[in-house]
């Protein structure tokens, strides 16, 4: 009896350690490797697609992240925010310059650089890295070298320092992911660029992949570092998921361009003012505020100058005095000051991120027509105001209806009025209104008033 139960123990042991292994090979079959795809300049909107992938990577457990670039660079601050994840990361991330014609140029090279393995897609290229400053661009072709051979950039220290220092970021994640540093600096110093050929024969790139499914076999038995731990990859065969941008990324694209944050900021001001002057209209208040607190969570997220920002806000505030008080010179005043403010709005450009005056300009000049026609009503307003009550009154022609004595009713605008006059009135003759006093209208014969103001 002792024994039997000893073997139906034994047996439901081994009962549940072919369940559980059988369960643990169903979960790794079912790791998958997941994509995303960035297509276009590094600005908040990457940053934060990047930052969403890989905590959805970690919480799914997935085998890694392939992060697919076709960038032409973008905003420095954002590119450092996406090697600081990727460095950070618990998946290990593949990146992946494709599709064929594509580029990872700029910030898009120190973000594969950063990667834990590096691939391209055949026909594609990578390197101009050379940063790019408002204050202008380091001498590329013609500056000194040191004594290494290396081209140093010349004029601007402040460049100087800014090249230096990317210099230091991609020698950094060269070393880091043991991948060619020499060219790193070439890329930054000279704007280099490689094709993908030539990318693999400088041990710029870990290989060369037509498609996904080949850079999974490729990835698949490296070993990585992967946030100060080494890990083999096992991607062979692992179902591809893409995961693509939510509502929030795409509208953060679409606002974080400075061209759209600044025109959103001017309906912002002018709903806001539309609606303040026109109370009980309530829609362009509501768009207003709307646009405007974009524009400002926008221009938060971008690196701008906030001189610039305060000197559009003046310019701005200037044209809205000059439609309720013209003066000509506050019109051109708040042009001038907006103009300069755009042009000094951000403190770094990067492809994608650049004030465009074919759009800024045309807006403005709108803007200051708008403030100068408004301007130009009012002051013929105010030159030639408006008659109301018993002033508008005066001069009314109206008919006798009844007349007796000094007084009777007279048709005035289509109203029965009690009227009086100075003068002998009789029913049929024609009149008209002189004064008007606690609804009752002093008449004048007409024939009679033309003769006196012609004497």
């Amino acid at each position: 009896m002792r024994l039997a139960r000893v073997a139906l123990l034994a047996a439901a042991f081994v009962a549940a350690s072919v369940l559980f292994l059988f369960s643990s090979a169903g979960m790794a079959a079912e790791r998958v490797a997941l994509s995303i795809a960035i297509d276009g300049a590094i600005g908040p909107a990457s940053s934060r697609q990047l930052k969403e992938a890989l905590k959805a990577a970690a919480e799914r457990d997935a085998a890694v992240l392939i992060l697919q670039l076709n960038t032409p660079g973008g905003l420095v601050t954002s590119m450092r925010e996406m090697i600081a994840d990727i460095l950070a990361s618990p998946v290990p991330v593949i990146g992946y310059v494709a599709p064929a014609g594509g580029h990872a140029a700029s910030a898009g090279t120190y973000i594969l650089y950063a990667t834990h393995v590096a691939a391209m897609a055949p026909g594609t290229n990578l390197g101009a890295a050379t940063p790019v400053e408002i204050g202008g661009l380091p001498s590329l072709p013609g500056g000194e070298k040191d004594e290494k051979g290396a081209k140093q950039p010349s004029g601007d220290p402040m460049m100087a320092k800014v090249t230096n220092d990317a210099v230091a970021l991609i020698r950094s994640l060269a070393e880091l992911r043991g991948r060619n540093g020499d060219w790193g600096e070439k890329a930054v110093r000279e704007a280099a660029s490689l094709s993908a050929s030539a990318a693999l024969q400088e041990h710029v790139i870990d290989f060369v992949a037509r498609d996904t499914t080949e850079l999974l076999q490729l990835a698949d038995a490296r070993t990585v570092d992967v946030a100060g731990k080494k890990a083999v990859l096992a991607t062979k065969g692992l179902a591809v998921e893409t995961l693509d941008p939510g509502w929030f990324i795409r509208l953060l694209s679409v606002i974080t361009d400075p061209n759209v944050a600044v025109l959103l900021m001017l309906i912002g001001f002018y709903g806001i003012v539309f609606e303040v002057t026109s109370p009980g209209v309530v829609a362009p208040g509501v768009i207003g505020a709307i646009c405007l607190v974009l524009a400002l969570y926008a221009l938060d997220l971008l690196p701008i100058n906030y001189t610039g920002l305060a000197l559009m806000l003046l310019g701005v505030a200037f044209l809205i005095v000059e439609a309720f008080n013209p003066t000509v010179v506050l019109g051109a005043g708040g042009a001038v000051a907006f103009l300069l403010g755009a042009a000094m709005l951000l403190k770094v450009e990067g492809p994608g991120f650049a004030i465009s005056w074919a759009i800024i300009g045309p807006a403005v000049a709108l803007t200051l027509g708008l403030a100068l026609l408004a301007g130009s009503y009012l002051w013929a307003a105010r030159r030639n105001p408006a008659r109301i009550g018993g002033d508008a009154m005066r001069g009314l022609p109206v008919e006798i209806l009844d007349w007796e004595g000094g007084e009777g009713h007279v048709l005035a605008l289509g109203e029965r009025w009690r009227a009086k006059a100075d003068e002998p009135i009789a029913p049929g003759d024609r009149a008209e209104v002189t004064a008007v006093s606690d609804l009752v209208l002093t008449v004048r014969r007409r024939n009679s008033g033309n003769e006196g103001a012609k004497q």
